[in-house]
């Protein structure tokens, strides 16, 4: 049986932070391209949309006046019960579409800055809800959207590396629906190379870390770990991770 989205990060954030804790050069290397995309002011108004238990926060936080709250949302609870004791942390419980269509009430009628970082492949209508946040911004507002391609280069098991691709949208896509919302885009990508050790790689897997193995019942994922061992019999793995950084900026409002 698969699992829902909301189960699958229920499930993961007692230990989504450890998940990075082998790698901390990525989170560093994300928060560098996240801050220097975002170039947060200390009077900005922020949303982190899924923010989950906040870990990419620090490319903002040191910049940040003490007196403005910086909204974290995310539907997942559970991930936002885990946030860092920070009174300018203000978590929203919701989705990027309840936000996108105002359903949810925030401190701030417009919004300075916006990260989406790996979120948008659960939005089901991606031109609508772009559209609604580029209504929320600011004049000289920036909204940036982090995600992966469709075609990865981990050392997934096939029907993973497969079900991901038929998931994940374009970032191209994604550009071309900021431009239709009326913010001037710029599309770049990043690569980290990744080194990790194989067994704790194929136990992060076992924990379905990431959202597309929960669509995976336990036998499929069974066998699924099985072809990675066969497929990966090195004690360390060595691939490449990409990033499309998508930045829509609200100028000439």
């Amino acid at each position: 049986m698969a699992f829902e989205t909301e189960d699958h990060y229920a499930r993961l954030a007692d230990r989504y932070d450890a998940n990075w804790g082998h790698t901390p050069q990525y989170v560093a290397y994300m928060c560098r391209n996240i801050a220097t995309r975002l170039q947060v002011r200390p009077d900005d108004r922020i949303a982190d949309i899924g923010a989950g238990t906040g870990l990419f926060l620090r490319a903002v936080e040191d910049v940040v006046g003490p007196d403005r709250p910086i909204l974290c949302i995310d539907p997942s609870r559970p991930m936002l019960d885990r946030l860092p004791d920070d009174p300018r942390l203000r978590p929203v419980q919701a989705t990027a579409e309840q936000v996108a269509n105002r359903e949810v009430e925030l401190p701030y009628d417009q919004l300075d800055a916006v990260l989406m970082k790996e979120v948008i492949h659960h939005v089901v209508d991606i031109p609508a809800m772009l559209a609604g946040m580029a209504d929320l911004m600011a004049p000289g507002g920036r909204f940036l959207v982090v995600t992966l391609p469709p075609r990865l280069d981990y050392p997934l098991f096939d029907a993973a590396l497969d079900r991901f691709a038929k998931r994940q949208p374009e970032p191209e896509g994604i550009a071309v629906d900021l431009r239709r919302a009326g913010l001037d885009v710029s599309l770049e990508y990043g690569e980290f190379p990744v080194r990790v050790d194989r067994d704790h790689y194929i136990e992060l897997v076992g924990h379905r870390w990431m959202s597309v193995l929960s669509t995976f019942d336990d036998d499929e994922l069974a066998a699924g770990l099985d072809e990675m061992r066969r497929r990966h019999p090195d004690p360390e793995l060595r691939f490449v991770d990409r990033f499309a950084f998508v930045l829509g900026v609200a100028t000439g409002r």
